[in-house]
This record gives C-alpha cells, structure tokens and sequence, in this order.
C-alpha cells in the first residue's frame, strides 16, 4: 500500500467515523485516508479542509475543481491521484475518456474557455508559482472568475501539490477499486 513500515492500529474515533463516511460513499477507505491515519489530528484536518477544497462553497463546480485535480496531478506525475481523481472525475462528468482527453491536451479537451483559462493557471500554479503575475489573474477575470473563484482555483492546485507529493514521496499504490469507477459507461456506448 505505501514504503512505510507502520500503520495505524488502534484508530481514533473521529478518525473511524471518517473511514465509515468514506466507505458508505465509495464502498472502500481510500488508501490515501489510511495513510494520513498515522497522525489522526494531521489527518482530521487535512480532510475537512480536502473537502471544503474539493466540496465546499465555491463559484467553482465540483467537475471543475477534479479537473484541476488531474492536471496538477499529471504535471507532479502523482499516480496515485492521477488514479484516484481520473475515476472521480469519469464519475462526475459521466464521461469515460474525459480524464484520458484532459491528460493528452487539456486546451482542447476543456468544455469552455472558462476551463481553458481555469486549468492553464493550476498549471502555471504547478510549474511556476513565482512566475504567476497580475496579468495571469486578469485573464481569470476576463472569462469571469471573481476574487475568491481565483483564490479557489490556487488553494486547489495548491492542495494537490501537497498530497501528491505525499502519496509520491511515500510510495502509496492506488486502491484497485478506483480503476472501475466510472467506466460502465464505455460498455453501454
């Protein structure tokens, strides 16, 4: 599941409630979760804030804050969330080959310039947070990102520079189950 020796083994409460939560929404514990575990209160946090990131209030939709997801983690070679996020994302947009499409060119494969303009900045984000400049943010309100949209655009890149360089770094092999997720679609096409 990861490099490291030790796993949890007697879990906090809140932390076993968060793994009920989990498998009564996907029917499985994410071995992300399993392995945050390992420090309950970093963990606790690390997961209410990934879903007010990924969840919460925002002018950002659900679908595009996982395609933010999928590119920041294809641009940090993350496997394990390229996994994990390609099979919310096939889920989400009810579309198979999305993730695959993004991953190849994500200015064409975007639905709309908003989107061009949404992912091309996580980019940026990723590559070159120190070259991000006024300019860049005037072209987010220019396709109508308010204030706190563009905020929310760099805390979600930001939040998957973070995880996937603790998945990478940690080795975490995604869950099989995530490979399905989202394809019943293809068969029935």
């Amino acid at each position: 599941m990861w490099w490291l020796k030790t796993v949890p083994e007697a879990l906090h409460p809140d932390v076993s409630a968060a793994w009920e939560r989990a498998r009564a929404k996907l029917g499985f514990v994410p071995n992300v979760q399993r392995l945050y575990a390992l420090r309950p209160s970093r963990y606790l946090g690390w997961l209410s804030h990934y879903e007010d990131v990924m969840r919460g209030e925002s002018g950002l939709t659900p679908l595009e804050r996982e395609m933010i997801a999928l590119i920041v983690s294809d641009l940090n070679d993350c496997n394990y969330c390229l996994t994990s996020h390609s099979a919310y994302l096939r889920v989400m947009s009810g579309d198979p080959t999305l993730p695959d499409r993004l991953r190849a060119n994500a200015a064409a494969a975007a639905p709309d310039e908003r989107t061009r303009a949404i992912l091309g900045f996580a980019a940026k984000v990723t590559r070159d947070a120190h070259g991000c400049t006024p300019e860049d943010l005037d072209r987010l309100r220019a396709v109508g990102l308010s204030e706190e949209e563009i905020f929310d655009v760099v805390e979600t890149a930001a939040m998957f520079n973070f995880t996937n360089r603790l998945t990478s770094a940690l080795g975490m092999v995604p869950n099989r189950e995530f490979d399905a997720m989202g394809r019943a679609a293809v068969a029935k096409s």
